[in-house]
C-alpha cells in the first residue's frame, strides 16, 4: 500500500463535524486531506433542507465513496431537526404507550425527516436502561428501565427506519444506565458487575444484534469488570471481547464523539484515536474541532507507518468499512422533497407528537 492509499485508509475510519451552515475554504482543504468516511451535522449546521443538502453535497464530494451523512434524531431533547422541521416526541414518551405500531411510526417519520435533509444515518435509538442512577443525565432519552421494554421499542423503531432505507445506530454500548455523570464532561465510572451488565444493560444489544446496522460505544468505565478504569471506547475487552465475542455483533462499531470529556479528560486525542482503533473500533467520530480531527488523523497515520501490525489492521478495517458503506449507503442522496411534500411531513410529525403525548396522558 502506498503512502497515498494508506492516508485514504486512515481517513476512511473517521466521521467528522463541520463548523457552520456553509463549507469554508479551510474545511474543504482539510477534508481533501483526510477524506473521511462521512460527515455528522448538528443544529449549528442546519438552517433548512435546501441549505443542508448543499452543505452535505459539498462536504461529501471531499469524503470517501458512499459517504455517511449522520445526524442525531432520537426525539425529545436530542433532535437536531426540531427547529428546521418539527419536534419529534421522546423515545420515553412513545415507548410508554407499549405500542409497536406507534414506535414503528416514529421510526418511519424520523427516517423521512432524515431523508428530506439529504442525510442517510440517524444515531438512534438509545438502548441504555432508564435506571434511577442515570435519570438526571439521560432524562427522557431512555425507552424503559428494563431490557424487555427497550428491546420492544427499539426493534419497532429500527423497523421503521429500515423501511425507508435509513441507517440506525444503537447506543451507548455497553450501557450508560448506571451512570451518574454526563460523559460529555467527565468519564462515568459505572459500578455494575459484569453479570449485571450482561443480563441487563447488554441484553438489548444482544437481542437486536442482527438488526442493528451500527453500534455506538460509550466513554464510560466499569471498574467492577475486567474492563477496569479504561473507557469502553478504548477497551479491547469491551469491543472485541464482549461486543464482537460474547454478543456476536457483526455490524459497524462507531465511537461516541472523541472530543468528549469522558475520553479527553484522561488522554490526548492522538493516544485516544490510536487506542480506539486498536481496540476494535471501526469508525471514530470527532464532531467539531478541525485541529483535533487533523491531530487524530496524523497520529493514526504515524502509528500505521511505524507498526506493520497496526498498518495491517488499518488496511483490513478500511476494506471492511468500505464494504459496509457500499452495502448500506450506495444508493446516493434521496431526491429533494417538494415544498408541498415538506409541509406534509412537518404536519405529520406535529400530529404524531400531539397524538403520542395525548395518548401518554390518558
Amino acid at each position: 500500500m502506498t503512502k497515498t492509499s494508506l492516508r485514504a485508509a486512515v481517513g476512511s475510519l473517521m466521521v467528522v463535524g463541520l463548523e457552520t451552515t456553509e463549507l469554508s475554504a479551510m474545511e474543504s482543504a482539510w477534508l481533501r486531506v483526510v477524506r473521511p468516511a462521512g460527515i455528522i451535522l448538528f443544529r449549528r449546521n442546519i438552517h433548512d433542507a435546501r441549505q443542508t443538502r448543499a452543505l452535505l453535497e459539498a462536504a461529501s464530494a471531499q469524503c470517501a465513496a458512499d459517504a455517511m451523512r449522520c445526524v442525531d434524531v432520537e426525539g425529545g431533547t436530542v433532535d437536531r431537526l426540531r427547529e428546521a422541521l418539527a419536534p419529534m416526541p421522546s423515545a420515553q414518551a412513545v415507548a410508554q404507550r407499549g405500542s409497536a405500531k406507534l414506535a414503528q411510526e416514529q421510526g418511519i417519520l424520523t427516517a423521512q425527516a432524515v431523508c428530506a435533509f439529504g442525510l442517510n444515518t440517524t444515531l438512534a435509538p438509545v438502548l441504555d436502561l432508564g435506571l434511577p442512577e442515570s435519570r438526571e443525565v439521560m432524562g427522557t432519552r431512555t425507552a424503559a428501565a428494563e431490557a424487555k421494554g427497550v428491546i420492544a421499542y427499539a426493534r419497532s423503531f429500527l423497523n421503521g427506519l429500515a423501511s425507508q432505507g435509513v441507517i440506525g445506530c444503537g447506543k451507548h454500548f455497553p450501557g450508560l444506565g448506571g451512570g451518574t455523570l454526563d460523559s460529555h464532561q467527565q468519564m462515568p465510572a459505572i459500578e455494575r458487575s459484569f453479570e449485571q451488565m450482561m443480563n441487563e444493560d447488554i441484553a438489548p444489544f444482544h437481542a437486536l444484534r442482527s438488526v442493528l446496522p451500527m453500534v455506538m460505544v460509550s466513554h464510560a468505565a466499569f471498574p467492577q469488570t475486567e474492563g477496569g478504569a479504561t473507557p469502553a471506547s478504548l477497551s479491547k475487552f469491551w469491543i472485541e471481547g464482549v461486543l464482537r465475542g460474547r454478543v456476536g455483533y457483526r455490524g459497524l462499531i462507531f465511537s461516541d464523539d472523541m472530543e468528549m470529556g469522558g475520553v479527553l479528560g484522561a488522554r490526548q486525542i492522538e493516544e485516544a484515536a490510536v487506542m480506539a482503533l486498536d481496540a476494535g473500533m471501526d469508525v471514530i467520530e470527532i464532531c467539531h474541532r478541525s485541529d483535533l480531527i487533523l491531530r487524530a488523523f496524523e497520529a493514526v497515520l504515524r502509528e500505521a507507518e511505524q507498526s506493520a501490525a497496526y498498518r495491517a489492521m488499518v488496511e483490513r478495517r478500511a476494506r471492511r468499512v468500505a464494504a459496509w458503506r457500499r452495502k448500506h449507503l450506495g444508493k446516493g442522496m434521496s431526491a429533494m422533497p417538494t415544498a408541498t411534500e415538506f409541509e406534509e411531513l412537518r404536519t405529520s410529525i406535529q400530529r404524531f407528537h400531539e397524538r403520542a403525548t395525548q395518548e401518554r396522558a390518558e
